[in-house]
């Protein structure tokens, strides 16, 4: 793959990110004296951003989490989603939002990074979560930020960039990927792990889903802001299905096959979702991803109505098979050698992953999952651009690529203006 991939001719500079962080291209982003947090008596100060059915799930789960945690600014591009968000966790005892404290626009972010708070959560479009994640470990906050962390090779490397600056300012940062704090996940891991399968050979993954929600495009409505309100359908902001929903399934891929492919082929594309209210992405994908000792792991991703759904993880070995989402292993004949005594419960996954996150705070040893879940964005991403392009694709290849699906400027200079939107990418043809 070359260095310079041709579909995508906008290549993110400093200055992008310099402009999201509040100052001018070139310079260093302003550092905030970082806020601490220290006891188990502590209160921990949230502020949210991005206040969608996500984000506002997101803010109630890490005021579930733990005592003393308490929800204090919160920021969305658009006053009706903001509304909506502080009507829904308004009654909680944790909420402690002032209208001072509330922020709207594109760089509403900023606002809440210039708050008392101690941890963000960012549940924006992920296109933008690069950028808001450099701006917050600037500023000295804690990070939770969902799932993905970017759409493309360059911001997966200023996720990786960020990161190791969060370590040395001994910042937590936490990914909404849910599995890798979901006991019944991480015991079944730990058992494939520990040889209960024997040597692993291989495995399948699946995200195949229903059709998800699609918004019509009110007169007062600008193109860009439409497709923020539509964001999943355009890759630029999502990343595709493959990237934003399937990445779940394919981060508890790598973590069992011990790390990320070498390289993938694929096939893709639009069967049934073909209108141009659909944006640019596919409906349905399905890579061959190779990982080290020729092991390979069909993954399939495909978001359709009235088909056959199922999202799961089976993995082959030697002595046996370990289905992950049952928590599940048995031997080679069928039998079932284990299986988790709690059925899998994805809603406590979403309460203990910001639990573990306060709990290392509060400890003095925050949790940094930012490298891990980069790596896995990107794996997610190279499926994508194998099925983009149709050709194989090689992972440190397209990680040292210029990649970038943001528009000409970059997130930081979006506009509510023209559309921004490439072509549907056709194999062979159009990348």
């Amino acid at each position: 793959m070359s260095k310079k991939v041709t579909r995508r001719e906008f290549v993110a500079t400093g200055s992008a990110a310099a402009l999201l962080a509040g100052c001018k291209g070139g310079e260093t982003p302003l550092e905030i004296p970082m806020a601490h947090v220290g006891g188990q008596e502590a209160t921990i100060r949230i502020g949210l951003v991005g206040c969608g059915g996500r984000g506002t799930g997101a803010a109630e789960n890490c005021l579930n989490s733990a005592e003393n945690v308490q929800l204090v600014a919160m920021a969305d591009m658009f006053q009706d989603r903001l509304n909506g968000a502080q009507k829904s966790l308004g009654s909680h005892t944790g909420f402690k939002v002032t209208p001072q404290n509330t922020f709207t626009g594109l760089e509403a972010y900023k606002k809440v990074l210039e708050t008392s708070v101690d941890l963000v959560l960012f549940a924006t479009p992920p296109g933008f979560r690069p950028w808001h994640f450099e701006a917050a470990v600037a500023a000295g906050k804690h990070v939770f930020m969902e799932k993905p962390v970017g759409v493309d090779p360059v911001g997966v490397r200023k996720v990786i960039e960020v990161g190791k600056k969060a370590e040395e300012k001994k910042l937590g940062v936490l990914s909404g990927t849910q599995y890798r704090h979901q006991v019944s996940f991480m015991e079944t891991v730990k058992r494939i792990h520990d040889g209960m399968i024997g040597e692993v050979l291989g495995g399948r993954a699946y995200y195949n889903t229903g059709t998800l929600w699609h918004r019509e495009k009110q007169k007062e409505q600008s193109e860009v802001e439409w497709q923020l309100r539509n964001w999943i359908y355009f890759d630029y902001l999502s990343g595709d299905h493959i990237v934003e929903q399937h990445i779940h399934t394919i981060d508890a891929t790598d973590w069992v096959m011990g790390g990320h492919p070498l390289k993938a082929v694929a096939t893709g594309g639009r069967q049934v979702r073909v209108e141009e209210v659909f944006g640019n992405i596919y409906d349905h994908f399905t890579v061959d991803y190779e990982y080290k000792g020729g092991r390979h792991v069909m993954s399939m991703a495909r978001q359709m109505a009235n088909v056959a759904n199922y999202v799961g993880a089976i993995f082959t070995g030697t002595k046996g098979e370990a289905d992950l989402y049952n928590a599940t292993i048995k031997d080679l004949d069928g039998k079932v050698l284990w299986k988790h005594p709690e059925k899998p419960n994805i809603a406590k996954a979403y309460v203990q992953e910001h639990a573990d996150l306060v709990n290392s705070i509060r400890n003095g040893k925050p949790i940094n999952e930012s490298k891990r879940v980069a790596e896995s964005t990107l794996t997610a991403i190279l499926g994508r651009e194998a099925a983009y392009t149709g050709m194989v694709v090689d992972y440190e290849e397209l990680l040292a690529s210029d990649l970038d699906l943001a528009p000409e400027g970059g997130m930081g200079k979006l506009k509510l203006g023209p559309n921004p939107v490439r072509p549907v990418p056709l194999p062979g043809k159009i990348r």
